[in-house]
């Protein structure tokens, strides 16, 4: 710390009226640090403290607000106080803040500022510490009661005197570590964006922390010292945490990737508290059978609900990525009519004995090539191969995300069992969870030393699956296959106006929470319904839903990236960097790259995306654009049927995305230059 005083009297102001917004209030913040002595440059000041108010809201929940910056406007780290009579507004989800505290620090002076954001954090989680703040009769007492939390001495009467020093001054405490986890349903974007906010975080914390992504790139477990050294863990994930017993013992702070993305800071200050209390949420220590039960008490049915579906989709979306990705391969090589000859052509024939295409009834093989028909039948018959393990897969992880691995084979075998009794995918979620929860309840069923290694491998599995699949067959295979049936019936009747309607829903459902709950589950039925028909030939309604999908998915961040390209002004440096960067991810089809835009301004954004979204998926299915793989975005054109419209309903959404944005943003406003963003961090 520096000699001079971070807090003194004359940086204390009680229940003062400065304004009725953010804005005009943080501009009088910084002539109040002026008058003290603290800065030459109270506009510098002000610019970078509204700068960084640009990239994230400082407000807290409770009434608090901490606007802080690094700055060239300052020499020595500052901490002002303000109570304020008339509450403002900085951004916290909870309402306006009456305590405000401003912290500046000097640009390129380290981490001071974060070190003091960090320990002021810390103590304005005590409702104590808050409630002294506002009941603190002088400038004293809460000079007396920050330099408390900040581990200084008593109020300091001025700061122009000569620098002090403390008396009994202590070494710096043990720098904080933390470890994390990471992990998404499709685990392409959220799962990294998550990481990527907490380890920012993390390092204006001065925290240590290490993220294990559990991604769809695969992960680099965490190290068995690294965890042990670790005061808390954060599991920022929807779906379940795989080999969770090795956090056993430790604080757990459990939530979803959202909350990681959107307010990282929190989570790191909430798994710092929780590392000091004894009370705090911890990961289950009795090993696998409570594994999944460590974080129950930290989120609610419908969370945990969630989580247990996602973490079946997220397992099985890579079957279904592959096996459609060489489904329409085999299409492109053998033509649509390679369903019925294609497994036999595989099997019978080698690229040494290639078939004969006119007995085996090819008529749309490209060229009328043997090679091409004989690479489409193998294609098309590893990807049918794929999509046989589609709904076991999804059984088989939504048991494990219940009952962790003693789940996995009943969930198989419940999903393979769904198969044979024709009731798809509705049966393989059923039969997941009934599989999972009954593995669960044995689990936890007390046994004697000697038959605890016998349970996992033999017990549980066993039992599991006898109890999931007598009730699958005796009582729950009619009704499950009736409702398959209706829902593929329904699907099937699907034209005309009913279908543009259904085209408007899921493009709404994509573009609302942009990888959220919605946009997955929107996604999870697409990806369900493409199971069963990206085999077929022709344009089935549940390839025309995959396609909508897709489509409205990746409207978001292309429209956005547009809005920036032809109305910069309207934007702020850091969005017209993102809108570059929004190009590649709208065209990968990764929904999450329109996060950034939406975060500091939903209430323009959100909309304007939803609009654009609906529009690309009504045009979707009027136009009949049919989706073969369930992602890849522009670079899976060969699996689109009638591209032309895929690109007409895209083009749509993009521009009415970008015009509904520009408007919005310009109306009432005139485009000026945005000032640059000063180097800050925080």
């Amino acid at each position: 710390m520096s000699a001079t005083p971070l807090l003194t009297t004359d940086l204390v102001h009680l229940d003062r009226d400065l304004g009725d917004a953010k804005g005009p209030v943080i501009e009088a913040l910084a002539r109040l640090v002026g008058a003290a002595g603290r800065t030459d440059d109270v506009a510098g000041l002000a610019r970078d403290l509204l700068a960084r108010e640009e990239t994230a809201a400082t407000g807290l929940p409770g009434g608090i607000a901490i606007p802080h910056c690094r700055t060239t406007a300052v020499e020595v780290p500052t901490v002002l106080f303000a109570r304020l009579s008339r509450p403002v507004d900085f951004g916290a989800k909870d309402g306006p803040a009456d305590l405000v505290f401003v912290i500046a620090a000097p640009d390129g002076g380290g981490a001071t500022h974060l070190q003091v954001l960090t320990q002021l954090a810390r103590a304005l989680v005590r409702p104590d510490f808050a409630q002294a703040l506002r009941e603190a009769p002088t400038a004293e007492a809460v000079a007396s009661l920050v330099g408390e939390a900040l581990g200084e001495a008593g109020p300091t009467a001025s700061s122009t005197g000569s620098p002090t020093t403390r008396a009994g001054r202590t070494d710096p405490p043990a720098r904080r570590r933390l470890v994390a986890v990471t992990a998404c349903p499709t685990g392409i974007a959220h799962t990294y964006m998550a990481a990527e906010a907490l380890e920012a975080a993390a390092r204006e914390a001065d925290v240590d922390l290490q993220v294990e992504t559990q991604g769809s790139a695969g992960s680099t477990p965490l190290s068995p010292e690294v965890i042990a050294a670790a005061d808390a863990v954060i599991l920022a994930v929807d779906v379940g945490v795989r080999d969770k017993h090795r956090f056993a013992g430790r604080p757990v702070v459990a939530t979803g990737v959202k909350r990681a993305i959107e307010d990282a800071d929190g989570l790191i200050r909430q798994a710092l508290a929780y590392a000091d209390d004894p009370a705090a949420p911890r990961v289950a220590s009795d090993g696998d059978r409570d594994d999944v039960a460590a974080t129950t008490e930290a989120e609610g049915w419908g969370a945990r609900t969630r989580r247990v579906l996602m973490t079946g989709v997220s397992y099985m979306i890579p079957f279904v990525a592959a096996g459609g990705l060489l489904i329409a391969l085999g299409f492109l090589f053998g033509g649509y009519d390679i369903t019925g000859a294609g497994p036999d052509i595989a099997t019978g024939n080698s690229l040494f004995d290639l078939p004969d295409i006119d007995e085996a009834g090819l008529t749309e093989v490209p060229f009328d090539s043997p090679l091409m028909a004989y690479l489409g039948a193998l294609f098309f018959t590893l990807g049918a191969t794929a999509f046989g393990f589609l709904v076991p897969a999804l059984a088989g992880y939504i048991a494990f995300a219940i009952a962790d691995r003693p789940g996995i084979a009943p969930g198989f075998v419940m999903g393979a069992l769904a198969v044979t009794l024709e009731s798809g995918f509705l049966g393989g979620i059923v039969g997941g969870v009934l599989a999972g929860t009954v593995a669960l309840w044995v689990a936890r069923r007390p046994v004697p030393t000697w038959a605890r290694g016998l349970m996992p491998v033999v017990v549980i599995p066993l039992v599991s699956t006898i109890v999931a699949g007598a009730v699958m067959v005796v009582v729950l295979a009619r009704p499950l296959a009736g409702l398959m049936d209706a829902l593929e019936r329904g699907l099937t009747n699907l034209d005309g106006g009913s279908a543009i309607v259904l085209g408007v829903v899921l493009g709404l459902m994509m573009a609302f929470d942009m990888g959220g709950p919605l946009n997955k589950t929107a996604y999870a039925f697409a990806t369900a319904g493409l199971g069963t028909a990206a085999a077929a030939a022709g344009s089935a309604p549940e390839l025309r839903i995959m396609a909508a999908v897709m489509l409205a998915g990746m409207v978001p961040p292309l429209g956005l990236a547009l809005a920036t390209a032809v109305r910069p002004r309207l934007f702020t440096p850091v969005e017209r960097e993102n809108g570059k960067a929004a190009w590649l991810l709208g065209a990968s089809f990764i929904t999450e790259g329109a996060i950034p835009f939406a975060a500091a301004d939903p209430v323009r954004v959100i909309p304007s995306i939803m609009a654009g979204s609906a529009v690309t998926g009504a045009l979707s299915m009027a136009g009949d654009v049919t989706l073969r793989a369930p992602h890849g975005g522009v670079f899976v054109l060969f699996a689109v049927g009638n591209v032309v419209w895929f690109l007409l309903a895209l083009l749509a959404g993009m521009l009415v995305t970008a015009a509904s944005v520009s408007a919005l943003k310009g109306w009432g406003r005139t485009e000026t230059t945005p000032a640059p963003v000063a180097a800050q961090s925080g």
